[in-house]
């Protein structure tokens, strides 16, 4: 059994019947937390050039990842070995110049041929609809709902029964940088000291006021 096949099965065991309670008990969506964290303090090894540490780091992103591809096996949906097929099969349809016949010269050439094949996946694939499509995917929640506000600004989008848009231009208005630190500190104690997820809470509140918005737009 190779190293890979060792991790998957130590997973699966930590998930099993009589492994263990708090393995047991996660979600996808109880671990995103775990792998904020775990991508962060890898980035901070990567920061300070710490080999060593980045070996174990990557090592701690790699348990989130087969643990994902764990409870998506559970559910019949998909396994570490689809994961790892899909993306290897991308790599190769998006480097024809490495394993077909064209070839190209320089790293922007590569990235603009990159592009234009990204862009004829999503062409034929799912087609992504509302308002804030352009968003990207998976931000913080904080700079996920500061993407959020922008759209609502740029498109003058409709918030009036969503968002209190008086209390937040007086809030604007009068906060600096370092008092509006110390108001976003003191949250996220408050939080950790009542046993509330503040990253958790934002995500969730700054989705409902995407999706409320996007409920009072007229569809064509």
């Amino acid at each position: 059994m190779d190293a890979m096949d060792e991790l998957k099965a130590t997973i699966a065991r930590l998930r099993a019947p009589d492994g263990c309670p708090w393995d047991q008990e996660q979600t996808h969506t109880s671990l995103v937390r775990c792998l904020i964290d775990e991508v962060s303090e890898l980035i901070d090894t990567i920061d300070r050039g710490d080999l060593p540490h980045m070996r174990e780091e990557l090592g701690d992103v790699l348990i989130q990842v087969v643990f994902h591809a764990q409870l998506a096996a559970e559910e019949g949906a998909f396994t570490i070995e689809d994961v790892a097929r899909e993306v290897n099969e991308k790599l190769v349809r998006r480097h024809p110049h490495v394993f077909g016949s064209g070839k190209l010269g320089t790293s922007e050439q590569v990235l603009v041929q990159w592009e234009q094949i990204k862009a004829q996946e999503k062409k034929n694939g799912p087609i992504a609809s509302g308002v804030f499509k352009d968003l990207p995917a998976r931000l913080p929640a904080l700079m996920f709902a500061e993407a959020v506000w922008k759209q609502i600004e740029k498109k003058s989008l409709p918030v009036a029964s969503v968002v209190d848009v008086a209390q937040v231009r007086a809030l604007g208005a009068k906060l600096t940088e370092a008092e509006l630190g110390k108001m976003l500190f003191e949250v996220a104690a408050a939080a950790r000291s009542n046993g509330l997820d503040p990253e958790g809470a934002l995500r969730l509140h700054a989705t409902k006021v995407m999706r409320d918005v996007e409920a009072q737009i007229p569809r064509a």
